[in-house]
């Protein structure tokens, strides 16, 4: 029995703005720094590879004082909006509905919802009331590649099903106003709001690119360097610099097993579908693989449109690339990288 991704669709919130017409907002909110630190910051968002982001609130609010509970409010109205939309194009794209979806496993860690996001989509789109619910919190980035894994297991377990994945992140809401450490700082340089919806399915009949492997990779002694830190004020952003080298003295463990548990070859990958984790991250990555001829090109497009939406970005990638004509037997790896600190990695085959 194979697994199948049938549909990716995103839907992102009604506000953007380019980098350029964030700026003035950036250097309203340095006003009382150093001005070395201040260009310093300038330079950062400008060279962020981020042209445009989107957010479920406008820059004014967004760079206005607000408490923790005014910007969770925000994000549980937006995210359910959102998620609902993005769900229902995802199910549009392949002649279903709401209620042909067995299990259902959304996806956030910006914010907090009890009961979460899925009982939401449950009632506001009448599906079945025996759904298997399943949601992931507190995996950041990883986890759109979490939750492709957690739909796969479960539909190889039983035939003729379908599953959602439902990814909404909301980082504008987690931007700490009086936090100048340069983690508040590149969050707020790279990341973006938006939301995304796969679907999955074990019926025969289904068409789109088997998950022929999947698996996930735990960095030892790195819990500190990646993740939120809970303060009266929200989520304060955990981001530590050495991200990229830690990701780049495990590469090859993440990757050359895994493939060759699968007896393939990197040069027998065609696609690279990578999470845009931010532009130093990219380049690491990226660096890596040039001298087997592969880019990170699409990767490097959405951060570039959207910037990093945490766990749905790596789901605009595959987007990106269901949308283009493939051809049979076509290979595709996909993968991200989250707190914990984590890898995670599918083999798709269309």
């Amino acid at each position: 029995m194979q697994i199948k991704i049938i549909s990716v669709a995103k839907k992102l919130p009604k506000y953007s703005k380019e980098t350029k017409d964030i700026i003035p907002f950036v250097k309203n909110w340095m006003s009382g720094q150093d001005d070395r630190f201040k260009r310093k910051v300038l330079k950062l968002f400008k060279g962020s590879g981020v042209k445009r982001r989107y957010s479920i609130m406008d820059a004014k609010e967004v760079f206005s004082k607000s408490s923790f509970e005014d910007k969770n409010n925000i994000y549980m109205k937006e995210a359910t909006k959102l998620a609902e939309i993005s769900l229902q194009k995802s199910l549009k794209k392949v002649n279903l509905l709401p209620s042909d979806i067995d299990y259902i496993i959304t996806v956030s860690c910006t914010g907090f919802m009890i009961p979460s996001l899925d009982a939401y989509l449950i009632n506001s789109l009448q599906m079945r009331q025996d759904i298997v619910r399943l949601p992931v919190t507190e995996m950041g980035c990883v986890a759109g590649v979490s939750g492709i894994i957690y739909g796969k297991n479960f539909l190889k377990a039983n035939p003729n099903k379908r599953a959602a994945v439902v990814s909404v992140e909301a980082p504008t809401a987690t931007f700490q106003l009086e936090d100048f450490s340069m983690e508040n700082i590149v969050s707020a340089a790279i990341f973006g709001d938006g939301a995304a919806s796969v679907i999955l399915s074990s019926y025969e009949e289904d068409k789109g690119p088997m998950i022929m492997d999947e698996g996930m990779y735990h960095f030892y002694n790195s819990i500190d360097i990646m993740g939120f830190k809970l303060v009266n004020t929200g989520l304060r952003m955990i981001l530590d610099k050495k991200v990229p080298e830690t990701i780049s003295n495990h590469f090859k463990l993440i990757i050359y097993p895994f493939l060759e548990r699968n007896n393939l070859k990197i040069e027998d990958i065609n696609h690279l579908i990578f999470h845009p984790g931010g532009k130093k991250i990219v380049q690491t990555i990226e660096d890596l693989f040039k001298s087997l001829d592969k880019n990170l090109d699409t990767t490097k497009e959405i951060l570039k449109l959207y910037g990093n939406i945490s766990s749905a970005t790596v789901l605009y990638v595959l987007e990106r690339f269901m949308e283009e004509d493939r051809q049979k037997g076509e290979r595709g790896l996909m993968l991200s990288f989250g707190p914990g600190f984590s890898a995670q990695r599918i083999l798709l085959e269309w």
